[in-house]
């Protein structure tokens, strides 16, 4: 299979812009002592300034060239499909997967993982472009265009697919292309 973030790691960061920090920590309800995973975290752009603020963070991404780039960083890497993770159940007590899921090959699955990994208590979250609106229909279609693999949801449909997980989930709507669901595991 291409790797596509072979030649995007570069440039990837100055590409996507910084995040917003003020608000990952309200959506992951931060400061919170313990583990946070950066599913599909490439770079570590956006975990990278809530280190500080739950103690350890892991960046996990199928991409050796992105993860390169994270490392760079002193953000602990690991190479991994979100299908499988190599953590035990219930290692993380946040979860964060920014712009990346329309990226990971077998959704469901992922999810699957993802949840399983979180602890009870836990807080997932995840940041995708919302299929809704029209600009992201040719997002999707460039990326199909170039062969990137990408499958790409609606908003209400990842929050489905969260809830038959068991988890408690909300979606909050933002003012760009993209949408933020939020899921709790009790």
């Amino acid at each position: 299979m291409f790797d596509h973030f072979k030649f995007i790691a570069p440039f990837y960061d100055r590409l996507m812009g910084p995040p917003d920090p003020l608000r990952l920590m309200g959506l992951l309800k931060l400061p919170a002592a313990g583990w946070l995973l950066d599913g599909g975290g490439g770079t570590g752009r956006v975990s990278l300034p809530l280190r500080r603020l739950v103690g350890n963070v892991v960046v996990s991404d199928i991409s050796q060239h992105m993860l390169a780039r994270a490392g760079a960083r002193a953000l602990p890497a690991v190479r991994a499909r979100a299908e499988q993770l190599p953590f035990g159940d219930g290692t993380f007590d946040r979860i964060l997967v920014v712009d990346a899921l329309h990226h990971f090959t077998r959704q469901r699955a992922a999810i699957g993982d993802l949840v399983r990994v979180l602890k009870p208590g836990g807080r997932l979250l995840i940041e995708e472009f919302d299929l809704n609106r029209t600009a992201v229909k040719l997002i999707a279609l460039a990326e199909r265009t170039t062969l990137m693999r990408s499958r790409f949801f609606r908003p209400q449909e990842i929050r489905d697919m969260l809830a038959d997980r068991g988890l408690k989930t909300q979606i909050q709507a933002d003012r760009r292309l993209t949408a933020w669901i939020i899921a709790d595991k009790t």
